[in-house]
């Protein structure tokens, strides 16, 4: 056989192994903000550093947009992405439909990370996503809105910080470069 062939070969048998390596966190499917069409979060975000934060239009921490966007544009290139998942649970903070809740980010804040669909993100009604998010952060469920977890290229949760922890936090800003800095076999992927 070949040396090129070879590696064929071998491709072709590793291949099934490879679809698997996506963490079971990340296989949650979720619609964009306003979308039609649920996806996993595997299918776009795999081996990235993800900072997941559950968002609120109409609450003190909404400024936060600004800088979590700054964050997102930021370290984009370096593998990473921030993810919004609006909910509604801290005294109805976020009470719009996700159209407007998409118009508000947009043109209020220039928010282009993704957001998707608005959850349930505390509590035994959360969606699953975020049970695993709380499992995985020792049991710490979101106290309020603009709570983030940060999840590591091999898709889990390395740290978890409250919201009064602003986007440009130094803790926060250290713990994304450490994640960063971490190749993704390094970070138990194959």
């Amino acid at each position: 056989m070949r040396p090129l062939s070879r590696v064929l070969m071998l491709l072709l048998l590793l291949a099934p192994g490879l679809a698997m390596a996506c963490s079971d966190l990340l296989k949650a499917e979720f619609r964009p903000l306003a979308g039609k069409e649920k996806a996993s979060l595997c299918s776009r975000f795999e081996g990235q550093v993800l900072l997941v934060v559950n968002t609120a239009s109409k609450c003190g921490f909404t400024p936060q947009y600004e800088g979590l966007e700054a964050l997102h544009q930021r370290l984009a290139p370096r593998g990473f992405a921030v993810l919004g998942f609006p909910s509604n649970d801290f005294m109805g903070q976020e009470p719009g439909t996700e159209a407007e809740i998409a118009e508000f980010c947009t043109l209020t804040y220039g928010v282009k990370f993704p957001m998707f669909e608005k959850v349930v993100v505390k509590g035994d009604a959360a969606v699953p996503f975020y049970q695993q998010l709380a499992a995985q952060a020792g049991g710490e469920q979101p106290g309020w809105n603009f709570h983030k977890y940060l999840i590591d290229r091999s898709g889990k949760v390395v740290g978890s910080f409250g919201s009064r922890t602003k986007p440009d936090d130094p803790k926060l800003l250290d713990a994304i470069e450490k994640a960063l800095g971490e190749p993704k076999s390094a970070a138990g992927m194959p």
